[in-house]
């Protein structure tokens, strides 16, 4: 939220938005007298400003602020650098009754002794580092996008501010494509195709950010954990199955009470027994509970122990989005307990797990990010030693992939340095899907060891795992990658069998038996609607598969094969059968 504190950039698509968001705040100063102006700054795609108004503005109100915006841009207003002193610039902003930037002044420049403001011609003045194009002339292409609410410093105790995003590109041809882009990724967004395809639903009665996997959702979800669990069975893990709850010192033990208990769910306190239980955050404490249940040597090393968890985190409700970000979520998950000497061969092997998901799920953008801890100490534990050993395994492992990769100052768990998968969606958002992290801390804080092939005891390191990422989020994205059309091998229904009329109900019900022999989801659409509708339907439900039986492929055993994209094809049922399921078993995209 520290815009003024932040290092400016010259890139040139951030100096452009970061002009035209003092464009928009002088627009919306000058219709709404009054106004009071928090901060403005570029962001991916675009830029925003926060605004404390005199009156609620509405979407309607969007217009006659881009048509202020190109008055003050044909006037080709010079963006002016004033530097003041410290004691001038709090007159100044006294003065103007911008109790926010006097705020920011305490408390991002409060050690500054001259504060830099730039001017937009006369009719604007912000706390400012810039840089700024030459005047308002250069911006050439801008659009706003809406309005949002925003607490001031994302502070939910504080003043709710409105939000007003725009878009700004050297060109009105760059602005186009991009409007038009965006408007393709509108169609494919997960929570309206969720809803339409009946994947997924929220429902007060169970409480914000808790979704109810439909049917169809269900079924897509059942297809990916069965193909990881028995992927990962084959790579030599040993899935488990833990608790959602364990004793609250459980995790503070571990730090993550200490360190992230503002997001956790309330203790549940039984007065009968003393026990103070907690829904699990994260499930290493409990993973490592299951390598403690025997004393390990170091012929069991590396020890994979995965599983598919439950876990609870309290997000705000402002921060709660479809299934991107929800309160309960099932995380791929896995701790790899190994020696030092295993350490770079298990993070690569992570990471080729990760790899081959991505590839077969179709997660197709995405880079990698080493993130590492910054000079915050409060922030870290354990010993610089560790921690450059941790780093060097990471670095060593992407390096022996071949593969290239971004630092991340202050990104790192607090136990250890991590890469992560940095993924864009069809949204254009960016998150992180996959992680593998290396950890000497845990190990240490729960006393964890093996017997060394001398017989000595020794310390093992571990290697939290997440290749898939969260179920929830993970589908969410699934659903905007494909718009709702999965490939065949995760479709909830692969083949919908039509019959002409109800005189071809018996040979439709063969072929469905025929076709679930080879293990195919299929549905007999036995309706009283016209065969033309059922298409429809099967098409709008974006089943990849229509089977259409009559008199003609009755006789002949055949099926009229018609698929989502509207190719036909006349096919011998068996050889359909055949061909569906070879695709699955492959599980082609």
């Amino acid at each position: 939220m520290a815009e003024y504190a932040e290092e400016p950039s010259s890139e040139p698509l951030y100096v452009l938005r970061h002009s035209t968001a003092h464009v928009l705040a002088a627009a919306v100063c000058q219709l709404h007298p009054g106004t009071k102006y928090a901060i403005g700054p570029p962001i991916e795609n675009g830029f925003y400003y926060d605004f404390e108004l005199p009156e609620p503005i509405g979407e309607s109100d969007l217009r006659p602020i881009e048509k202020k915006m190109a008055e003050i841009i044909r006037k080709r207003l010079p963006f002016v650098q004033v530097k003041l002193p410290r004691a001038q610039a709090i007159e100044l902003f006294k003065e103007l009754g911008q109790t926010y930037k006097l705020e920011i002044l305490e408390a991002e420049a409060k050690d500054d002794e001259v504060i830099s403001t730039y001017q937009t011609g006369d009719l604007f003045v912000d706390l400012c580092r810039g840089p700024h194009v030459r005047d308002s002339g250069d911006i050439h292409a801008f659009k706003l996008m809406r309005l949002a609410g925003a607490y001031w410093r994302g502070d939910e105790h504080n003043k709710m501010l409105t939000r007003i995003y725009g878009t700004a590109w050297p060109t009105r041809e760059e602005l186009d494509q991009y409007l038009h882009d965006l408007a393709e990724a509108e169609k494919r967004d997960h929570k309206r195709l969720g809803r339409e395809l009946k994947l997924f639903a929220f429902d007060e009665r169970t409480g914000a950010g808790l979704p109810l996997w439909l049917p169809a959702g269900a079924t897509v979800r059942r297809e990916i954990e069965r193909w990881i669990v028995d992927e990962e069975v084959q790579r030599g893990y040993q899935h488990v199955r833990t608790p959602d709850v364990a004793r609250l010192d459980l995790y503070k033990k571990s730090g993550h009470w200490d360190r992230y208990h503002d997001s956790m769910y309330p203790p549940m306190r039984f007065e009968e027994s003393g026990e103070v239980l907690e829904l699990r955050p994260m499930n290493c404490p409990h993973h490592i509970l299951v390598y403690q249940t025997e004393l390990r040597s170091y012929r069991d090393l590396p020890l994979r122990i995965a599983e598919i968890g439950n876990n609870w985190r309290f997000e705000k409700s402002g921060e709660l989005s479809g299934m991107n970000r929800v309160r309960a979520f099932a995380l791929n998950d896995a701790h790899i307990f190994c020696t030092p000497e295993q350490l770079e061969q298990e993070v690569r092997g992570s990471l080729e797990l990760a790899m081959y998901f991505s590839e077969v799920l179709g997660v197709d953008e995405y880079w990698y990010r080493l993130s590492v801890r910054d000079d915050t100490k409060a922030k870290w534990i354990g010993g610089e030693a560790e921690w450059s050993a941790a780093q060097a395994a990471l670095a060593g492992a992407l390096a022996s992939l071949d593969q290239v990769y971004r630092l991340g100052p202050g990104e790192a768990a607090f136990y250890g340095p991590k890469i992560d998968f940095q993924v864009r969606d069809a949204m254009h958002r960016e998150f992180t899907n996959s992680t593998v992290q290396v950890d000497f801390q845990l190990p240490e804080l729960f006393d964890l060891e093996y017997v060394a092939e001398d017989g000595g005891r020794r310390r093992p390191v571990m290697v939290h795992r997440g290749a898939a990422g969260a179920m929830e989020r993970l589908f969410a994205y699934l659903i905007e990658r494909y718009a709702g059309a999965f490939p065949t091998w995760l479709a909830p229904t692969q083949v919908v069998v039509i019959p002409i009329t109800d005189a071809h109900l018996p040979f439709a019900a063969e072929v469905a038996a025929r076709l679930k022999r080879s293990r195919i989801r299929v549905d007999l659409d036995d309706s009283q609607e016209r065969m033309n509708k059922k298409i429809r339907e099967a098409q709008a439900r974006k089943v990849p598969y229509m089977a259409i039986v009559g008199d003609r492929e009755r006789e002949a055993g055949e099926v009229s094969v018609r698929d989502r994209a509207g190719a036909q094809t006349a096919e011998p049922l068996e050889d359909f059968a055949q061909r569906v399921a070879l695709e699955i078993a492959e599980r082609r995209r």
